[in-house]
């Protein structure tokens, strides 16, 4: 497999609680211009804008961007990725790296972290990261993604749950934890929403039925468990810090990177 890694960062305007949030401005630029900076710092071969929206693609373009426009109908990211694996004929081994629209502060040593732990594993199909779980408070949250790997590396399984679950320790009184003053000690992982995957397993996966356990869970990256593929994990170095997903952390980034430009 190459060294070189392509970036794609899928961008629409349309969003629930934030409409239009790519377009958004924090600290004097829009939020994608943000993201694509962070994309740039990377050991990334190229950093591409996947959208839908000419008012996105205009913007990107502005500010040095490259972008490849793509159709309307797409249901996630991964979907739109793989359009744009089609449309630049990318070969099936090349990685490619999926960085979210919204996440302004992601580490550029993050993007350069799970595109490496694709290289290093060839029977992996795609990777992504995660970080430790510190407090049993966060280990309960149903909206923290928990995963569990095989000493080699691998994830065994995703879940919203509390896995693993430690049978001898834990019990209905530690689930109601809420402050998380019990002491969890060492061995869980959050899961960080970053993934690097090989080309042609982007190709092969629009083709998968969604899986029991994805459709539960409600989480994507079931989907290539449940049908046999691998996924490799590595564990940040660093602390990754949340995306923009309510006003409220629009309005935390946006005195974050203020105060940082100050």
């Amino acid at each position: 497999m190459s060294h070189a890694f392509t970036v794609i960062i899928p961008a629409r305007f349309a969003s629930q609680r934030l409409p239009g949030k790519p377009l958004l401005e924090i600290a004097g630029k829009p939020m994608i211009e943000h993201v694509w900076q962070r994309a740039m710092a990377s050991r990334a071969a190229r950093v591409l804008i996947a959208t839908d929206n000419e008012q996105i693609a205009s913007a990107a373009r502005a500010f040095g961007a490259d972008v490849v426009m793509t159709r309307e109908d797409h249901v996630n990211g991964t979907s739109r990725l793989t359009e744009v694996v089609d449309k630049l004929d990318l070969q099936g081994d090349e990685c490619i790296v999926n960085v979210q629209g919204d996440e302004p502060l992601l580490p550029s040593s993050m993007i350069d972290r799970v595109a490496e732990s694709l290289k290093a594993d060839d029977g992996a199909a795609m990777a992504t990261l995660a970080e430790p779980i510190a407090d049993r408070a966060t280990l309960m949250r149903s909206s923290v993604v928990k995963v569990v790997c095989s000493q080699g590396g691998r994830a065994l399984y995703f879940s919203r749950a509390p896995i693993p679950w430690d049978r001898d320790r834990f019990d209905l009184s530690d689930a109601d934890d809420k402050q998380g003053t019990a002491d969890l000690g060492q061995g869980w992982l959050r899961h960080i929403g970053i993934y690097a995957y090989r080309a042609s397993f982007l190709r092969d996966y629009q083709n998968l039925p969604v899986a029991p356990v994805e459709a539960c869970e409600q989480l994507e990256q079931l989907r290539a468990l449940y049908h046999g593929y691998a996924i490799s994990v590595a564990v940040a170095a660093e602390q990754y810090p949340a995306g923009v997903d309510t006003p409220e952390d629009l309005a935390r980034v946006r005195e974050l990177l203020t105060r940082s430009s100050d």
